[in-house]
């Protein structure tokens, strides 16, 4: 009977985690979706960069949705057993909800190792990729397609651009160019125009045909016409600027062994992943107790409150270990511990119960 029972808790428990999980994540990649459009439409981005910030944002909110998905699962289900007196029955054959902890642990561990990998490998390298997306997107937005009878601005506002309209060739036609260098304004009109990429850096040359070029400097007389059969104009995108390497960003194995506080808060957060799954499934099982002629449902949103209570206890330890407010040594490690004393007392008191 001991391995059947078992047997039958787990798969209902496999079962709902991946019914709450699909959910969630339906939910996230919504979220993600109508966010990342606002960007897109804001800053210009390409369609391809769109669907990839959408892949890699799921990925990094996978090791948030799966422990609370873990813990809505167990609750669901026991809930479930409670309201259907299944767990009646089984604890008057001796078998108590204690009892279910082998089997919900040995899923959680697996759940575990999983959200072990996503934290210390993938969720770094997918928020690095996402933020060279991003620049990148950005800058190729800078001098992407040109619509025509539109102002664009480059070089930070330095360049506009404008051209009446764009032929099926993809030759500009009655097309002006101003830029300002060392307080010299140039203004260019030309019948036609065409434009390419001439570099891997972003160097970008529009080249003019058949036109005339004003020079000079404003308030003065010093100004030349010019006029021109053929003439380029390199434009430069911004070169990225990166910062300090982000903790958020960086290889595990470049957290180990460092000093820094940011870099300690972080790897600490990261190993806080796997860690919070194992303690949310002991707290599962006697938040999951229901009182006779309670709702199935009744514990879910207390089960919710712990969990984000819990999450922002470890968000704000992160903190305050990266200000040097909260030794490394305690860290975040007090809140994995008082949350798994809480669980601990909890099952240790049912069990007295029974």
């Amino acid at each position: 009977m001991k391995w059947t029972v078992q047997r039958y808790v787990l798969r209902e428990v496999v079962q709902t985690w991946l019914a709450v999980t699909g959910v969630l994540v339906a939910i996230l990649v919504s979220n993600q979706l109508s966010r990342v459009l606002g960007q897109a439409a804001d800053n210009q981005y390409g369609r391809g960069v769109v669907f990839d910030l959408i892949v890699l944002g799921a990925i990094m909110n996978l090791s948030v949705i799966v422990p609370v998905g873990l813990l809505l699962a167990v609750v669901l289900t026991l809930g479930r057993m409670y309201h259907d007196s299944e767990m009646a029955a089984l604890q008057a054959c001796g078998f108590g909800p204690s009892r279910l902890l082998v089997p919900l642990f040995c899923f959680a561990a697996v759940i575990a190792v999983g959200l072990a990998w996503l934290a210390f490998v993938q969720v770094p390298r997918a928020d690095g990729q996402v933020q060279l997306l991003r620049q990148s997107a950005i800058k190729e937005a800078q001098f992407g397609q040109l619509d025509a009878g539109k102002f664009r601005g480059f070089s930070g506002g330095d360049a506009v651009f404008y051209a009446e309209r764009v032929d099926q060739d993809g030759v500009l036609h009655n097309v002006f160019v101003q830029r300002e260098s060392a307080g010299r304004i140039e203004v260019a009109l030309a019948d036609t125009a065409t434009y390419t990429k001439v570099s891997s850096g972003g160097m970008h040359l529009v080249t003019l045909f058949n036109g005339r070029r004003y020079e000079g400097a404003p308030g003065k007389n010093d100004f030349r016409v010019i006029e021109f059969r053929e003439h380029g104009i390199p434009i430069a995108t911004p070169e990225d600027v990166r910062g300090p390497l982000d903790p958020d960003t960086k290889p595990t194995k470049e957290l180990l062994g460092s000093s820094d506080p940011s870099d300690i808060a972080q790897l600490q957060f990261r190993a806080s992943t796997p860690l919070m799954a194992l303690v949310l499934t002991l707290l599962a099982v006697p938040l999951s107790k229901l009182r006779p002629r309670q709702g199935r449902y009744a514990r879910v949103g207390f089960a919710i409150v712990v969990y984000f209570v819990y999450s922002n206890l470890l968000s704000a330890s992160k903190i305050w270990v990266e200000k040097s407010n909260l030794p490394p040594a305690i860290g975040v490690w007090w809140v994995h511990a008082a949350v798994l004393a809480l669980g601990l007392y909890l099952v240790m008191r049912d069990g007295r119960q029974a």
